[in-house]
């Protein structure tokens, strides 16, 4: 599963996930540019503690949904590894309202971070990897992409949105030697989730929908994410991988 001499940029990496994601990435040798819109701090010391490790890190701040943010970053990370193997396209955010009453605002802020973050993201990342001849792109879900959210149409539609992006992706980038595919989440104990998790009768009522009935730390994740970066997972191309305690197989 080594990532040795490989260079990756993570969205939305100053926590949660996507710092689980971008440590476990530095274990198994890969350099590192940490994205972050607002964590500055965090980022920071997610980029300390890859240092730590002997691999090169950014902090890097970009509004991925801004395209001349993103262009720059990615030209950041080139510059200074050299290269970009891998991408994962992992920013988010969340402006829940029922769809009878959610505002256009709260409909755009949410999907331009995650659907069009995503796109801008995957775009800059092909360019670069069509050159190489390889590369490997991996968005982060969820089930609600497949499955909706009450309370979260905004969000439910850019995640199903961001399924057609990797799928089509994958059937255009596979002859340039590219692997793109998705990573879909279950209940994980992050910020987000934090008021729901904390709540005895919420806690409860969200993990009875998961066949192994438990949250998961973001530091169980990371390593999935090392295994589809890596040689091992080169068979794996267009797929929505389910990495969510049987969330999914409830239906």
């Amino acid at each position: 599963m080594s990532l040795e001499g490989k260079s990756a940029i993570v969205t939305g990496a100053g926590r949660g996930v996507g710092r689980a994601i971008a440590l476990d990435f530095a274990k198994e040798g890969a350099n590192v540019l940490v994205n972050y819109s607002r964590s500055e701090g965090p980022a920071k010391e997610v980029v300390q503690e890859i240092e730590r490790m002997g691999r090169k890190a950014i902090a890097y701040k970009a509004d991925v949904s801004k395209e001349q943010e993103v262009i720059e970053m990615f030209k950041t990370a080139i510059d200074n590894f050299g290269k970009l193997d891998i991408l994962v396209v992992n920013a988010g955010n969340s402006a829940p309202g029922m769809l009878h009453k959610m505002s256009l605002e709260k409909w755009d802020s949410v999907i331009d971070v995650h659907l069009k973050g995503a796109f801008l993201c995957m775009r800059e990342a092909a360019n670069h990897m069509i050159e190489r001849k390889q590369g490997k792109i991996l968005c982060v879900i969820s089930v609600a992409g497949f499955q909706g959210a009450i309370g979260q149409p905004n969000y439910a539609a850019a995640k199903g949105g961001i399924i057609g992006l990797v799928k089509s992706g994958a059937k255009e980038l596979s002859r340039h030697n590219i692997i793109v595919n998705a990573v879909s989440l279950g209940v994980i104990s992050t910020d987000m989730t934090s008021k729901i998790l904390s709540d005895p009768k919420f806690r409860e009522a969200t993990l009875a929908r998961t066949l192994l009935h438990k949250a998961f730390e973001p530091e169980e994740i990371g390593p999935v994410f090392s295994f589809l970066a890596s040689d091992a997972a080169n068979s794996i191309q267009g797929q929505v991988i389910p990495v969510d305690g049987g969330l999914a197989g409830l239906g």
